[in-house]
């Protein structure tokens, strides 16, 4: 199109006012003394000509550029970032099917299941929503079983209502999260059903583990099993109920007493999906992805940013 240089100086100078500084096309109009659709029309033409060039930037394309970055940062494979919505409640609901959508399409037959906030909230999510084909054809817990009335740290039932969603068969894990000795735990490692759940554990296709925050006040179960270790250490987080700090370190300890899949077999799972939720902190997420253990993640897209921005920076130090 070949417009001349006045015409293309006053096209620029309107798409100016309309474009950068937000003038309507009646204020234009009042401006240079024309009709509202006169305006109109040259802005057209402004983009026509080429003065004026719009790029549509969506959500999902952030999302894909960032987990690409986390990628590179951390050594991942992938996965989803979500933004974040009205509250935690939506926002974690949005991260839930983002996840299980993910999940199905790894094509993966069978999957050991955390537990936690976030876990539990996938659950209930797929409870309320119709079943999911194809997502798992086998489902087991990966930890005991919480005492507490809390359904998300109920494992069996997590597990229960998952296969249930997605027309899978449920194996169940008949354990407490946390016996009182070494000796109580080998019992239990010596039953049946602990060998049928560890033989499940070592040909899982996938694990979905849950990353959390490490609690600024430590519960009796942590103290019990780590002393001051995970204060004087500085824990930031966890995945399953592994404790780490931010360089990605797991603490050990003699007196861990859970019963949860090892990490030596956790690591031979060949699809290790961490899901976070809107209140994980991104000390947690760094130390988690560092761990090695997780090979993709899903997060709120402002936590996984602030965790690249914050490993990121870690690099250049």
């Amino acid at each position: 199109m070949n417009i001349d240089k006045n015409k293309q100086e006053k096209l620029t100078d309107i798409a100016r006012l309309y474009y950068e500084q937000d003038k309507t096309q009646n204020e234009i109009a009042k401006i240079y003394g024309v009709s509202r659709p006169l305006i109109s029309r040259m802005l057209k033409e402004a983009k026509e000509s080429g003065i004026v060039k719009i790029e549509i930037c969506p959500p999902y394309d952030e999302s894909v550029r960032l987990v690409e970055k986390a990628k590179a940062v951390f050594g991942i494979r992938g996965g989803v970032a979500v933004h974040g919505k009205g509250n935690d409640n939506e926002t974690n609901d949005a991260l839930s099917r983002e996840a299980i959508l993910f999940m199905q399409g790894l094509k993966q037959t069978s999957i050991g299941l955390g537990w936690g906030h976030i876990i539990g909230n996938l659950v209930s999510y797929m409870e309320k929503n119709e079943p999911v084909d194809g997502l798992a054809f086998k489902v087991c817990p990966l930890i005991g079983n919480s005492g507490v009335g809390n359904r998300n740290y109920h494992s069996n039932e997590l597990v229960r209502i998952f296969a249930q969603q997605c027309h899978g068969a449920p194996e169940y894990f008949y354990a407490p999260f946390i016996v009182t000795s070494e000796q109580e735990r080998e019992i239990f490692k010596e039953l049946e059903s602990y060998q049928v759940i560890e033989k499940i554990w070592t040909g899982l296709d996938m694990a979905l583990v849950n990353i959390g925050n490490y609690p600024s006040v430590p519960d009796f179960a942590s103290e019990a099993r780590y002393g001051e270790v995970l204060r004087k250490e500085k824990a930031v987080g966890k995945i399953l109920n592994y404790y780490l700090d931010v360089k990605g370190k797991i603490f050990r300890s003699e007196e861990d007493y859970a019963l949860q899949i090892p990490l030596e077999i956790l690591e031979t799972i060949p699809h290790v999906v961490g899901i976070c939720s809107a209140n994980t902190s991104p000390k947690a997420l760094v130390g988690a992805l560092r761990t090695g253990y997780i090979h993709y993640v899903a997060a709120p897209w402002e936590i996984l940013k602030d965790a690249v921005e914050m490993a990121e920076r870690d690099t250049e130090q």
